[in-house]
């Protein structure tokens, strides 16, 4: 059954309520300009290639080359942002965007801008976005309390589907009167603009910094917690049922508007800016409906009005009811969306938050990019009509599938950090790079209680891998009738004083204690280091 969520004494926070925060204020402005910015080019892009051969698979093309660099790079991209200034980071990266935008420009307004230029330069514009994605995410939190951040998702919802409304109007309009090289001039711009505010923009508490992980074995660390996080990949897994299907909508919509409405650049971007109203009533409303239904409830209500919109949009031939029918599929792919990368945001620690939302994004970037490819195959190999039904069809089948893989409810889970381990007592300070490293801890455990503890260690050992254990195992030892031993190993002794300095979370502890419940007195502790490493 899916259940209703737990009603909450407190009113919901208003949907408004981050704009509040000065910082978090003037960077979601820019946030929003370079957003419609980034919508007039990609309309202007796929303008350029609607009247190409094989137009479906390359006006499909261009969504793949914007989020392919995504998929490929968010989470080498997370681990930048994860270890070093974000603020730094992302300022470097608008510059190398802005770059892009004036290659676009100049080369378009020169009529030397072939398909698979515009295609290579579109790329280059989506590594820039690959970059900036995971740092920017991670930067939120740090701006805005802990209750506002459902209220600060939904309003970067707001801010990415309002520029879809007023992004590819404006795009289609400028068009319309001038041609595309102005779209992409005034893209560059929007990008400089936000490079502007980075630079003035300074953070009122600097992020520690003080032994910042080395690039790979940030990788690594990041690559394992989500491997060892089921909640993580329950999240991923609701992103993806809804983000392979719902893709087509927006790759296909250019070819509906041509096609199947006759309209123009004109007329698709009123179409856009339909769905991008519905998805900024979304993010306005997404507070108050998180506050009346469970996550569950509201992703299979999305999913079914997102699916019907499909259909209505490709069986339909008359342009007010497609308009009529893009709103409510735009409230519906935005409160699905933001509302999974808000539960990413709350369930991540902050040690290893930007690598998390960096994998999110990789699911959200490679179901849109591989979903669009395939549905503009499917289109130039059968038609655009059984393209989008199956699309349609799908989707709506992927909302009943909460019943099977449901979201938990994650309100109650504590993701602060915590230091509950004792000082280390070694007799000497080993080298941190030198690896690997075993911990042993022995557990007296009475008859009574064997059951209860090996099962509540399932927890400790998922908790132990996520922090950094490559390996755990728990033994029983065969001279004794109560003692056991866990034992786990870690790449080197860094990876280890992590674990005791910051990237526990109180569930964790949390764990551990619940373990420690069926364990009679102190569990003895042990760290084996290699033979090579001794004074």
């Amino acid at each position: 059954m899916v259940s209703a969520g737990p009603a909450s004494a407190e009113p919901p926070p208003s949907a408004l309520a981050p704009l509040k925060v000065a910082a978090y204020r003037n960077l979601w402005v820019a946030m929003l300009v370079a957003n419609i910015g980034t919508w007039m080019q990609t309309v202007g892009a796929q303008w350029l290639l609607i009247e190409q051969p094989n137009a479906s698979t390359l006006v499909s093309l261009v969504q793949t080359a914007s989020m392919l660099p995504i998929l490929l790079l968010a989470l080498p991209a997370g681990a930048l942002a994860d270890t070093l200034d974000r603020r730094r980071l992302l300022i470097a990266v608008q510059f190398f965007v802005v770059a892009v935008g004036v290659a676009l420009t100049l080369l378009t307004a020169a009529a030397r801008m072939p398909p698979a230029l515009l295609l290579l330069l579109t790329f280059a514009f989506g590594v820039g976005q690959a970059l900036t994605l995971p740092a920017w995410a991670a930067v939120i939190p740090d701006l805005v309390p802990r209750r506002l951040l459902q209220s600060a998702s939904g309003l970067g919802s707001i801010s990415v589907n309002a520029a879809r409304s007023v992004g590819p109007a404006l795009a289609g309009l400028l068009i319309a009167w001038t041609g595309v090289p102005l779209v992409f001039a005034l893209n560059t711009l929007a990008f400089l603009f936000f490079a502007f505010v980075l630079i003035r923009w300074r953070p009122g508490k600097a992020r520690s910094v003080e032994v910042p992980e080395r690039f790979t074995a940030a990788l690594r660390a990041g690559g394992r917690y989500v491997r060892h996080s089921p909640i993580v990949q329950r999240l991923l897994l609701r992103a993806l049922l809804f983000l392979i299907p719902g893709s087509a909508l927006w790759a296909l919509l250019p070819l509906v508007a041509n096609q199947e409405l006759g309209l123009g650049s004109g007329g698709y971007g009123v179409l856009l800016a339909a769905l991008g109203v519905g998805a900024v009533i979304g993010g306005l409303v997404l507070p108050w409906v998180r506050s009346r239904l469970s996550p569950n409830q509201f992703l299979l209500i999305a999913g079914v009005t997102y699916g019907i919109a499909m259909l209505v949009v490709v069986l339909v031939k008359i342009e007010a009811v497609v308009l009529i029918a893009l709103v409510p599929a735009g409230l519906a792919w935005v409160t699905v969306l933001s509302n999974l990368n808000a539960e990413m945001q709350l369930f991540l620690p902050g040690w290893v938050r930007a690598r998390g939302l960096a994998v999110y994004q990789v699911v959200f970037a490679g179901g849109q990019a591989i979903g669009a490819l395939a549905w503009g195959v499917v289109a130039d190999t059968t038609s655009l009509l059984l393209a989008n039904l199956i699309a349609g069809l799908l989707m709506v089948a992927g909302a009943f599938t909460v019943r099977i893989w449901p979201l938990p409810d994650l309100r109650a889970v504590e993701k602060d950090p915590a230091t509950h381990w004792p000082e280390l007592d070694l007799v000497d300070d080993p080298d941190p790079s030198i690896g690997p490293v075993v911990v042993i801890l022995t557990y007296t455990v009475r008859e009574e209680q064997r059951e209860h503890f090996v099962s509540a260690m399932e927890d400790v050992r998922a908790a132990r891998q996520r922090t950094g254990a490559l390996r755990w195992g728990l033994y029983r030892e065969g001279e004794t009738a109560d003692r056991y031993h866990e034992v786990y190993e870690l790449a080197s002794w860094d990876e280890h004083l992590r674990q005791h300095g910051g990237r526990l979370t109180k569930a964790d502890q949390a764990a551990e204690l619940r373990a420690l419940r069926h364990v009679e007195g102190e569990p003895e502790v042990s760290h084996l280091l290699p033979a090579e490493a001794g004074p």
